[in-house]
């Protein structure tokens, strides 16, 4: 008996590392991503400097590729997932619910960092964004 409980502790550990790994994965995808464009954007001058607030129709360029990118990594982390793929998609929705509910905390009130809509709406579309994208993984076979 003693055997068989080392064994499942043994078989679930690298099951562990593989889940933490595309959780860790999704996450990655959706920031470098995200960091990216925005570097690019404003490199190309579509947006303004950082030191000048965007205009609401930049910042919803932005939430619609956020929310692009949020979905690509939820599907990323769901393709990696050794199992139960849309429950890690969901684990890595819930990570970026905490991160962009962080974010709306920090920068709430401040109008010259940009609408009071667009931390929020990262906020509610962070856990639907991943789970399209690990449903879609699991479309995808």
């Amino acid at each position: 008996m003693s055997q068989t409980v080392a064994q499942n502790a043994t078989a679930l550990s690298p099951r562990r590392g593989r889940s933490v790994a595309a959780v860790l994965a999704g996450f990655v995808t959706v920031l470098v991503l995200s960091i990216g464009t925005d570097a690019v954007l404003h490199a190309t001058r579509v947006f303004p400097p950082l030191s000048v607030r965007m205009s609401d129709g930049l910042f919803w360029l932005a939430s619609a590729y956020r929310c692009a990118y949020t979905v690509l990594g939820g599907y990323v982390c769901a393709r990696l997932s050794p199992s139960a793929p849309e429950r890690h998609a969901l684990i890595l929705g819930g990570i970026g619910f905490i991160a962009a509910t962080l974010g709306a905390v920090a920068t709430w009130g401040r109008a010259d960092l940009g609408p009071a809509w667009y931390p929020l709406l990262l906020v509610v579309t962070a856990a639907p964004c991943t789970l399209v994208g690990g449903k879609l993984s699991h479309a995808a076979g």
